[in-house]
């Protein structure tokens, strides 16, 4: 749990960690209080008795007339107005560009279909379904072509992933940390259940050839994106999902079919899916050569980094936000994910990792999807860095900044799963720094502050 004893640590506060980190078990315990404060009647101050208002004794303006009428699709509260994506489109080409999910701004696991992250690179299409299909040609027994009403004759099945551009967190990399609250600059990610129909079914009726070992997956938008990926995966896992959390797919998430390869980055999930070209070897189009691979130290190029590696956030509290309440019990909560397997530890510093504490997971935790953790911490007043670490089922553990650019050299701009550090202050304000500040802060020895 951690590099120094917890036995050492630990106190009659229920400490596990240095700085006032608590354990994950008093959030299941009775009598632990996040920020409450016990009701006093008007006018009367601490300590002075009083009698308690009668609740409903005067009723708010909401309670003395009719509410408003039934709507046939449900919208958020107009009180909820900031909880919304962020567009960011290209300024050159505008219909070319991304919308990041609020993950500071949400709880749970799953992410609402109105929230979802959005990656496009020519648009949203307005498709007919009636005038869509998806054909299945190349290195097959014979070319099969399906409508969505053929689709949904299929036995349809369901599986909870996350999808994360490859872009995604990319800004850290910068030499200069984000100032962007947490969706803002972790929100190319999102958690839903999709459900569809099993690539490997429709494959199965096509009959692959012997010498077939890749797919050429196409959209049907302006762009035609087209990406290759190995044959196995669609055999796998993968799913042509043609809902999301329950409802057909909503145009900028693929409608009205999408391909959804659990734990791959976000490019091979193509989206509006036309066609599956089955090949011998991969297409090398732009979006897996010039785009989403990986320049090493060495010259060389990384590609085909399909897999999203063990990754997790504190999204509250966070960049941007404020302990409003001061010194105190907080709770720390975030969200965690691999593209592995299933999310088995996630561990909390308060005191830029000298010290570690297991947060509790939220049940079930499921493969390749959102696992949300959570612990309480009281914090001194004094100034803190507050940093997550996960690892996944296949023992992979998410690195610290440092330790990610050493292995793959400051040219980066995909695939970035580095530890996040939030500092808060004597203010209780929370902002982005790296480890060399992070380290200033606390105090936290030998860190070498010229290494980036």
């Amino acid at each position: 749990m951690s590099d120094q004893p917890v036995a050492r640590l630990a106190d009659a506060a229920g400490a596990v960690a240095g700085n006032g980190i608590l354990d994950r078990r008093l959030l299941l315990r009775q009598g632990l209080v996040f920020g409450a404060m016990a009701w006093l009647p008007p006018g009367a101050a601490a300590g002075q008795a009083g009698s308690p208002r009668v609740p409903g004794s005067s009723r708010p303006p909401w309670m003395r007339e009719p509410g408003r009428e039934f709507s046939p699709y449900g919208v958020p509260a107009r009180f909820e107005q900031e909880t919304a994506r962020f567009p960011a489109p290209n300024r050159v080409q505008r219909n070319n560009g991304a919308s990041w999910t609020p993950l500071h701004l949400l709880e749970g696991t799953i992410t609402p279909n109105g929230l979802h992250f959005e990656r496009h690179h020519n648009g949203v299409p307005d498709i007919d379904p009636g005038g869509h299909e998806l054909l299945i040609h190349g290195l097959v027994n014979r070319a099969l072509a399906f409508s969505v009403p053929d689709l949904l004759r299929y036995p349809l099945e369901s599986r909870t992933c996350f999808i994360e551009c490859g872009g995604n967190s990319n800004a850290g990399w910068n030499r200069i940390p984000s100032r962007s609250q947490a969706g803002f600059f972790h929100g190319l990610v999102s958690n839903s259940e999709w459900t569809g129909v099993p690539l490997g079914v429709l494959l199965h009726e096509a009959g692959v050839k012997p010498g077939a070992k890749w797919v050429v997956a196409e959209g049907a938008d302006a762009f035609a994106m087209h990406v290759s990926i190995p044959l196995a995966k669609l055999q796998d896992d993968a799913l042509l999902a043609l809902y999301q959390n329950g409802e057909r797919l909503r145009p900028e998430n693929g409608y009205p079919m999408r391909l959804v390869l659990p734990g791959w980055e976000g490019v091979v999930n193509v989206k509006w899916m036309r066609r599956l070209e089955l090949t011998d070897q991969p297409v090398m189009a732009r979006n897996e050569t010039a785009r989403y691979t990986d320049l090493m130290p060495d010259g060389t190029a990384r590609m085909f980094s399909f897999v999203m590696e063990v990754k997790s956030l504190i999204t509250s509290p966070s960049s941007g936000m404020v302990l409003k309440g001061g010194p105190g019990l907080y709770q720390v909560t975030g969200l965690a994910w691999s593209g592995r397997g299933r999310i088995r530890r996630v561990e909390i510093s308060a005191d830029n990792g000298r010290t570690w504490a297991d947060a509790e997971l939220q049940e079930p935790v499921l493969p390749k999807a959102f696992a949300r953790f959570r612990i309480p911490w009281r914090w001194s007043g004094a100034p803190a860095v507050l940093k997550s670490r996960a690892t996944d089922e296949t023992g992979n553990v998410q690195p610290e900044r440092r330790e990610l650019i050493a292995q793959r050299g400051r040219h980066g701009f995909y695939h970035y799963n580095g530890i996040v550090n939030w500092s808060v202050d004597e203010n209780g304000v929370l902002g982005h720094v790296y480890d060399e500040v992070a380290a200033q802060q606390t105090g936290t020895p030998d860190i070498d502050a010229d290494w980036d």
